[in-house]
């Protein structure tokens, strides 16, 4: 028993440094394979010396060393000079652009032919409207079965009248003819007519030597009713409608057109119109007018063009698209339309560098034509344009704090305040772009003011709690520690800055962190 102890000891020792030789192989491999996936030699795209670290959400600051931001509670995020990439280039793996399926396309320079396909209407032509009343105090007897809407033809019968006017003055024109006093005769007949009875009917009371107490009211026009306003039993007083009619010779086309392309349409244009219900066949037609009043609710001018439907196949109500053929641009930059990303503070497009290198660019437009527009400064000829995910881009460099580059002389598209805002005596500014959110203030110190707050959608930015700059002291005046406001930020070149505190009514301010 005493010997098998010392042999016991050998082999848990020889079993001890078995594996730790094991180990030390198997880190040895380990390290050699990871060796030989990434070389040393070949780094990340996001290798390379860090030039200094920022936080996202106020970029222009910079830091020499890594930590917690000052002004809200996360990390700081490392610069690499990434083979001495400028700080307005977005790095992106190959890769990844081309599993994302970007597309690009070049500026090119050529001409823009803006044309614009309108849409239309077809009403009446209320030139063709009648108007038909009585002339005289009566009584109706009849009113023919017909409504608004129908279409009648001309001399069919609409209404019957009693006038008791024209009775006595008719009998007295047929005693002065009977007596041979044609010159009182003659009076007695202008009389009748002053009362309103119609040429034809006096006519048949002469010829047939009877009194016509009753008088059947016909269509003047073949036409569309629009209005039948009497029934049986009314009693009528001179001058009261008895119906409308709107005649369907001619009709209207009252065509939409944006006041951006106001200059665009004159009177007596000729304009390519093709209607819904005859799809293929096209027709021109000359604007008649252009009327001078601007509809406010959408922003657009009617143009009216006047067409003939003697066949009666174009129908009010009926709609249209209108072709117009706008001014053509010679020599200008253009880009695909989908190419141009609106932010409400400036537009941009993301240029394409190669090798995954993209940059946010500033540009001013000019005209397009839905599928072009003119770039009138913030490109070059030549240069490559995403046209596909440049969504995805401007997020990743908005997380990223990368600022796009300048059209013009200013400094990330935003002009210097005293050329874009206006200060009024409570330290606001106007014209310029506020974002905003319900929040409660939790600190005042030093020109600034920690903010609990909720969403701010236009930025975007979640809810948290951090520190702001205010753009002046009257800002914070007359408010406390623990007041619920509604927060208004503006950007500046050092980040964002209160712009405005306005007093909420409620404690119990939705989205803010308690």
């Amino acid at each position: 028993m005493n010997n098998m102890f010392p042999k016991l000891l050998v082999i848990s020792v020889g079993a001890l440094v078995l594996t730790g030789l094991g180990i030390l192989i198997g880190l040895s491999l380990s390290s050699g394979s990871l060796d030989n996936r990434v070389p040393t030699s070949a780094p990340s795209s996001r290798a390379g010396e860090v030039l200094y670290w920022y936080d996202p959400m106020f970029p222009q600051q910079r830091f020499d060393q890594p930590g917690k931001s000052p002004f809200m509670d996360m990390e700081l995020v490392p610069r690499f000079a990434n083979g001495g990439e400028s700080s307005t280039v977005l790095s992106i793996d190959p890769g990844a652009v081309q599993n994302l399926g970007m597309r690009t396309a070049p500026v090119t320079r050529g001409r823009l032919q803006r044309n614009a396909e309108l849409s239309g209407v077809v009403v009446l032509n209320e030139r063709r409207r009648h108007l038909v009343q009585t002339r005289a105090a009566a009584f109706v007897e009849r009113v023919w079965p017909l409504a608004a809407g129908d279409l009648v033809q001309a001399g069919a019968p609409v209404v019957e009248l009693l006038v008791p006017e024209w009775v006595a003055a008719q009998h007295e024109l047929l005693a002065l003819k009977m007596s041979a006093q044609d010159a009182l005769a003659s009076v007695a007949r202008e009389r009748l007519l002053l009362l309103g009875m119609p040429v034809a009917l006096l006519q048949e009371v002469e010829r047939g030597n009877a009194v016509q107490s009753r008088y059947i009211v016909t269509a003047p026009i073949t036409g569309m009713l629009q209005s039948v306003d009497v029934r049986p039993g009314m009693t009528l007083s001179a001058g009261q409608t008895l119906v409308i009619l709107n005649g369907l010779e001619t009709v209207w086309l009252e065509v939409a057109v944006p006041e951006s392309l106001a200059d665009s349409v004159r009177a007596e244009d000729k304009l390519v119109v093709e209607f819904a219900a005859f799809p293929g066949r096209n027709m021109q037609a000359q604007v008649s007018e252009v009327l001078p009043t601007l509809n406010a609710a959408s922003r657009t001018l009617s143009a009216r063009l006047e067409l003939d439907n003697v066949d009666g196949k174009l129908r009010p109500g009926s709609s249209a698209r209108v072709l117009l053929a706008g001014q053509t641009e010679e020599d200008v930059l253009l880009v695909p339309t989908e190419a141009v990303l609106h932010t409400g503070r400036m537009t941009l497009v993301m240029v394409a560098e190669g090798e995954g290198h993209f940059r946010p660019q500033e540009v001013l437009t000019g005209g397009e034509n839905g599928r072009q527009t003119i770039i009138v400064d913030g490109l070059r000829e030549g240069e490559q344009v995403v046209v596909s995910g440049q969504f995805l881009l401007d997020s990743e460099a908005q997380l990223q704090g990368i600022l796009p580059s300048p059209a013009t002389g200013t400094e990330a598209g935003i002009a210097p305040e005293s050329n874009t805002a206006s200060s009024n005596s409570s330290g606001a500014t106007s014209d310029v772009v506020l974002h905003e959110a319900d929040g409660r203030i939790e600190a005042i110190a030093d020109g600034q003011v920690r903010l609990s707050h909720g969403d701010f959608p236009t930025i975007p930015m979640p809810g948290m709690t951090m520190s702001f700059t205010l753009a002046n002291e009257s800002v914070i005046a007359g408010f406390a520690v623990g007041d619920a406001v509604r927060i208004a930020l503006r950007a500046s070149d050092n980040g964002l800055v209160v712009e405005r505190l306005t007093p909420l009514q409620t404690d119990n301010t939705p989205g803010v962190t308690p």
